[in-house]
């Protein structure tokens, strides 16, 4: 099963963001958008960190890290932001809603192993 979820509505972003983490060691599974990445979060009781970009169609990444932290409360996950978005009041209400961190766009992969691996118990 998959340790990182990486959710984003860009088929490219997902792939790098993906091929990066598999080829450093970690199993990770892609979602399209919000809704998508809370069904596989439910069927999937590995998964310790979500990646997850912003904005989305049919459900946003804020909206899914709100659900995440009110239907699945006693979920052990970590959700990192990587996003574009680097204003001060959606980084606030990231934190109300749970999020764990933030990245903004370009992904840097190196950046982010330590942490990665420390959230997947990796480390």
């Amino acid at each position: 099963m998959a340790q990182v979820l990486v959710v984003d509505d860009s088929s490219t972003m997902r792939e790098i963001v993906s091929t990066f983490l598999s080829n450093n060691g970690f199993a990770v599974a892609v979602a399209s958008d919000g809704r998508d990445g809370l069904a596989q979060l439910r069927l999937d009781p590995d998964i310790r960190l979500i990646v997850s970009d912003i904005n989305m169609p049919n459900m946003d990444g804020l909206t899914m890290a709100q659900k995440i932290r009110t239907e699945m409360g006693e979920r052990d996950v970590r959700i990192v932001m990587l996003t574009t978005e680097d204003n001060s009041a959606i980084r606030a209400r990231g934190r109300e809603v749970g999020v764990t961190g933030w990245i903004v766009k370009p992904f840097r992969g190196e950046a982010v192993l330590g942490p990665f691996r420390r959230f997947c118990g990796m480390a």
